[in-house]
């Protein structure tokens, strides 16, 4: 719903949109696309996909239309060339990349390519090969993972957004370990608390956040924003790098 509505959340992703120098393109890792193997998304003009159900129709009725880049995917493809990444020409843009693009770039005049998470991997898998992403960064690319710290549908409230004490105490612990830059204690997350297991029941929304992390050099500024946790899910958002202005 943050995609239609312009709450804090919408507002905050505008004003990242604004503030950051101009990518020339996004790479976006959702936790909405799983695969056996690394796959890239590769079309030209890919569709936008409503993974969802239960929403109003006007969420129904987004449309995306930002272009692929299929000479992009290639290249990140080379890069991950001990993984064997596969080109997806017909996959499209998941609700995970599109209802934050549509805030960040509202034009849709960034190329998006979208890079899935191997479900068959465990979180370090994840962490080294985004490792090799790295250089992408230099070349103008916005590395963008989607998720949550804090991700349990189960035990989330429609009825009352009163944050939970244990998602609120799991995600301080996480964000102090990214502030602190403890990467090893965040890939092994199992390890942070009695509480690891309610907050990341499973790990696909968490994941996208280790690919942000790997990609952040020695010395390079980190900020976080968006701290806010909605009954059982965190909507903790984490900067690498700088902007133009303040952080949003």
């Amino acid at each position: 719903m943050n995609a239609i509505e312009h709450n804090r959340f919408y507002s905050s992703w505008e004003a990242l949109g604004q503030q950051l120098p101009r990518p020339e393109a996004v790479l976006c890792i959702s936790a909405h696309w799983q695969t056996p193997g690394v796959r890239l998304t590769a079309s030209e003009r890919p569709e936008t996909i409503h993974d969802f159900r239960g929403f109003p129709k006007a969420l129904f009725a987004v449309e995306y239309p930002a272009r692929g880049d299929p000479d992009l995917a290639r290249r990140i493809a080379d890069l991950l060339s001990d993984h064997r990444a596969g080109l997806d020409s017909a996959r499209g843009l998941d609700h995970g990349a599109w209802s934050i693009l549509v805030a960040m770039y509202p034009n849709a005049d960034v190329p998006v390519v979208q890079l899935s998470l191997d479900a068959t991997q465990p979180a370090a898998f994840h962490y080294n090969l985004a490792k090799q992403l790295a250089p992408l960064r230099e070349e103008g690319v916005l590395v963008l993972g989607s998720g949550n710290i804090v991700h349990n549908l189960r035990r989330f409230s429609f009825d009352n957004a009163e944050p939970l004490d244990w998602a609120v105490e799991f995600d301080e612990e996480v964000k102090r370990r990214i502030v602190s830059r403890e990467h090893e204690g965040l890939i092994d997350y199992g390890s942070l608390g009695e509480h690891a297991t309610l907050a990341i029941p499973t790990d696909e929304h968490f994941l996208p956040l280790l690919y942000a992390l790997a990609v952040q050099e020695e010395a390079e500024p980190l900020s976080l924003f968006n701290e806010v946790v909605l009954s059982s899910i965190s909507m903790t958002s984490v900067l690498v790098g700088e902007t133009r202005g303040e952080t949003p």
